[in-house]
């Protein structure tokens, strides 16, 4: 578990599939994010965070302001998959209604931190979609800077999603 001031990021329960799923089919989520999760799905999701977790250390941790009495997204790491094998990877969703408020940056740093101190990984990288501006610009606020040549084409994605086309973001260890 991490906390900082306004947040706790932990891990992920069961009874927060319901949770998962009325967020990844959020509109504003959905564009960002792509086809929206069936429940079965959401839950297979938190197994399979929990399953990093176990293997790594580490997963998408489920986030909650302290004050909100609710999950508001998720922010972590997780081992990368096609094409990012071989690396850490950090990412992050927060409902809409909390947009703005800088609890991704919040949560983003304080998961970089842990990384530092808690694995040996020698760089952290994003994805995201290339028109996805407010992750980018995340991103480049947290220190991450573009890898242009390792941008790529989503193998999860149709040839003719909008998403398919993904940037890569690093930052190296400090």
């Amino acid at each position: 578990m991490i906390e900082t001031e306004r947040l706790v990021l932990r891990r992920w329960q069961a009874d927060d599939a319901a949770w998962h799923h009325a967020l990844c089919n959020e509109p504003r989520v959905r564009a960002t994010l792509g086809a929206a999760p069936t429940l079965a799905d959401s839950a297979d999701v938190i197994v399979r965070q929990n399953g990093y977790q176990e293997s790594h250390g580490f997963c998408f941790w489920a986030l909650e302001p302290r004050t909100l009495g609710r999950m508001a997204g998720w922010c972590g790491l997780k081992p990368g998959t096609p094409p990012i094998e071989g690396e850490t990877e950090i990412g992050w969703t927060i409902a809409p209604d909390l947009w703005g408020q800088g609890l991704a940056r919040e949560a983003a740093e304080a998961v970089l931190a842990w990384a530092w101190r808690n694995t040996a990984c020698p760089s952290v990288v994003a994805i995201t979609a290339t028109g996805n501006t407010r992750s980018r610009a995340l991103m480049q606020r947290i220190g991450m800077r573009h890898d242009p040549a390792r941008d790529f084409d989503h193998p999860a994605l149709s040839a003719n999603d909008p998403l398919r086309r993904h940037v890569l973001y690093r930052i190296q260890r400090p």
